[in-house]
């Protein structure tokens, strides 16, 4: 009784398993159907439910795998895979496509190992052959790309990456390092484009994380981008680019923040050397650095230090070409060091900028001190400052007259008689122009002193002398040693 029940029990559970194997063949050939199709869901359920009924066939994970890569879900397309292989290490396709899951996810070492693999199975085997180079080439990508990362040479590494991504499209590895060199590039929008593609994947990614911190960071939105240091360290603690970045991130805001209060408290020779520290911590920080450069220049112009303002103005607009604060400041020193030119040549960029009207009345009053500064500046003849008094001018013009009078010089060679007599004369016109309020007024306004009748060249020096001067004996300058002399009226 025992025997036939033990074979009966046999055939039963052969006949289960044929049943089994059966509708899992069926599974996989609707599977197979909806690839044709390229409905990858629908290919991959029925896959998955070949499996379910017969988890020991390989064929069944090596078509959901080509099903998954489809869907670009290449991690679980390589589990399946290897999954694949380890049933069967004989099946060709099932190598093929574990070396290309690899590629795709960046390993290319591994990849070269699968492709290998399926070139001692089919030695003639032309897509194993095409994928080996492909795999060579990310390889020498990464070797070429890790040079260029250590020479700073950024551009090259965005190119070694875009070249690799070609067929390793699924790295998050090459993003994040493409990621990384377009943030030090500047080019903070497509960083910032590509770490969210992966954020979006992968929330807890703590590079991706990283990288928008850096991103931030150097767009001078220092506390945000300590967040996403902070975030990234907490998904992976010994990660130490977030590490140092997030303590150059709180140093340079601390240190910014410590300048700007002895700025405000007046204290500007410590808010100087603040700003001079900051400026050490971090080099790639160009936007922040920009700032730092122009805070200290109005820290320099505070403490007189024009040249270097200009300077410091100078280094912020090399950073940041946009940088229109940077663009005034300097133009207010230029225009304090009589350098008109040039702040017209600012204050016109400003003005092509940021079309205001106060951009506009800043443009205009330079370039009136511009057309000012090229005619003779009469204050200056008479060596008195722009705002002096109507006693200051005639006492300048005493003192200048005397200086340059010909009877002065009358012993000296002709060409110093003729020199000095120019300069006679010269004292002699700004005198005629600053000791007249209708024409001193004109000729501060930038107006032309010809206008309305006012000939400048209409005045006799020596005329305008004794009149100053209302000598009824006449005058005459004696010498009272070699090379001096004195004034004396008759």
């Amino acid at each position: 009784d025992l025997i036939p029940s033990f074979f009966d029990t046999c055939l039963v559970f052969l006949s289960v398993c044929l049943l089994e194997h059966r509708e899992a063949e069926g599974f996989k050939e609707q599977g197979n159907a909806f690839y044709i199709n390229k409905d990858y869901a629908e290919a991959f359920n029925y896959y998955s439910k070949a499996i379910d009924m017969c988890p020991k066939n390989a064929s069944y994970y090596g078509n959901r795998a080509a099903t998954l890569m489809m869907l670009y879900r290449y991690r679980e397309a390589l589990e399946d895979s290897q999954q694949a292989v380890r049933l069967d290490n004989d099946f060709m396709k099932g190598h093929l496509r574990e070396g290309k899951c690899h590629l795709s996810l960046g390993n290319a070492m591994a990849a070269s190992r699968c492709f290998q693999r399926v070139l001692e199975l089919e030695p003639d085997n032309s897509q194993a052959q095409q994928e080996l180079k492909n795999a060579e080439s990310i390889l020498e990508y990464e070797k070429m790309a890790e040079i260029g990362f250590e020479k700073r040479d950024f551009r090259m590494v965005v190119f070694c990456m875009d070249r690799a991504l070609e067929a390793a499209a699924a790295c998050h590895r090459f993003k994040i390092l493409k990621a990384e060199c377009l943030a030090l590039l500047g080019r903070y929008a497509e960083a910032q484009s590509v770490a969210s593609d992966i954020l979006r994947i992968d929330s807890t990614n703590a590079d991706a994380l990283y990288v928008r911190g850096l991103c931030l960071y150097y767009e001078d939105c220092i506390e945000k981008a300590v967040q996403f240091f902070v975030q990234a360290l907490r998904m992976a603690p010994d990660h130490d680019k977030a590490r140092l970045a997030c303590r150059d991130a709180k140093a340079l805001k601390a240190k910014k923040e410590e300048g700007n209060t002895a700025f405000k408290e007046g204290n500007y020779d410590a808010a100087y050397e603040l700003y001079s520290e900051a400026l050490t911590i971090d080099p790639n920080n160009i936007k922040t650095n920009a700032k730092l450069y122009c805070n200290r220049a109005t820290v320099g112009s505070k403490l007189k230090r024009l040249e270097q303002a200009i300077e410091d103005c100078t280094k912020a607009i090399k950073l940041d070409e946009t940088y229109v604060k940077a663009y005034l400041r300097r133009a207010q020193c230029y225009m304090d060091t009589e350098q008109y030119e040039e702040a017209v040549r600012d204050y016109e960029k400003v003005y092509q900028t940021e079309k205001t009207k106060e951009h506009k009345h800043l443009l205009k009053h330079a370039q009136l001190e511009l057309k000012k500064s090229k005619r003779k500046d009469y204050y200056k003849v008479l060596g008195v400052n722009k705002n002096a008094t109507e006693d200051e001018i005639k006492k300048g013009y005493r003192k200048r007259a005397l200086l340059h009078h010909p009877d002065r010089h009358s012993g000296a060679s002709p060409e110093l008689q003729k020199e000095e007599e120019k300069k006679f004369k010269e004292v002699g016109e700004a005198f005629s122009v600053l000791s007249d309020p209708k024409k001193k007024s004109r000729y501060d306004s930038g107006q032309d002193l010809e206008d309305d009748g006012m000939n400048v060249g209409d005045f006799d020096a020596n005329n305008i002398f004794k009149a100053f001067f209302g000598s009824p004996g006449g005058f005459s300058f004696e010498a009272s040693g070699p090379g001096n002399f004195f004034f004396q009226f008759g």
